[in-house]
This record gives C-alpha cells, structure tokens and sequence, in this order.
C-alpha cells in the first residue's frame, strides 16, 4: 500500500480508492488487545465480536481519520470507561456513527464502522447469562449449561474490556 493510498482531502487519492486507514488502524489495535488478553480462540464468533465492539470503540472515541495516540493511559482510561458495564454502549455507539454522518464523514471509515456495528447487533449467540444473577445468588456457580440468545456486541463488549484491563 503507498503512503498516498491514505483517506486524504476528498477521501481519495488522486481519483484512487479510499483506503480506510482510520478503521483499519483501530481494527489493529483491538486485534493486538485481544491476541495478548488470550482469553478466547482468534476466529471464534466471541472473538470477532470482541474485535468488533473493541475496534468500533477505539474508532469512535479517535478522530475521524484514526487515532493521533494509541496507547496512552488516559486513552485507555477513555476505552475502558466507554465498555464499562454500567455504560449504555449501544446508544453511545448509535449517537457517534449518527454525528460522523452530519458531519459528512461518509468514507470507507464510516461504511466498516456502521457495517460492523449492523453485525454486532443484529447477529445473536447463544451464551451464559451472567446478567440474570441476582445478589442472593452469591456463592453460587453459574450454571454455564443455562444459556439464553444474546446480541453479538453483549457478549464482544465485555471481552473487549476485560482484555483492554489484562493489556
């Protein structure tokens, strides 16, 4: 890839494609958080989810044309705040893609961002649910055999934050 191949003044380069270097780079990194973390298989359906809920967050929270500083603390700090539990994510998510859309920001950047939250959110996983616990459960395993379907991005956002957290 040549470095002018890069989302420049028009979203092109010279009448080429428009590489989404943004994306691209935020997908990157929320690779490279999942690999170390190592908590499920690269390729399974929890780990692309976690990629995806990590990747889309990571890029809503960087400038339109990709993140400046990747790895400092209070970017981290800025991610993990944002997969919290108690976060609303999906609304968060709903109202960053909407204002990148005002603004005109519809790139390739903008087009794998929404693509990968449709996904996150229209695809469900049978899964644990951990959010039926209730406090008199304490002391209790949970019954992993109890399953229920969830949205893709219940199940990709904790992963995300647990592996932003063992980073």
């Amino acid at each position: 890839m040549r470095p002018e191949s890069t989302n420049g003044a028009g979203g092109t380069s010279g009448g080429g494609l428009a590489v989404p270097m943004a994306w691209l780079c935020a997908e990157y990194l929320a690779d490279e958080v999942l690999r170390a973390a190592a908590l499920v298989a690269p390729g399974s359906l929890e780990y692309r989810a976690g990629l995806q809920a990590l990747a889309l967050t990571v890029h809503l929270t960087g400038e339109p044309d990709g993140p400046a500083d990747r790895w400092t603390a209070g970017r981290v700090d800025e991610w993990l705040g944002h997969t919290a539990y108690d976060r609303p994510w999906p609304p968060w998510v709903e109202e960053r893609l909407a204002a990148r859309r005002a603004t005109g920001g519809a790139g390739p950047d903008l087009a794998l961002a929404e693509n990968a939250w449709r996904r996150l959110r229209d695809t469900w996983m049978r899964a644990t649910d951990l959010d039926g616990r209730t406090d008199d459960d304490t002391g209790y395993p949970v019954d992993e055999e109890e399953q229920i379907w969830l949205p893709a991005w219940r199940l990709g956002l904790p992963l995300a934050h647990l592996s932003l957290h063992l980073r």
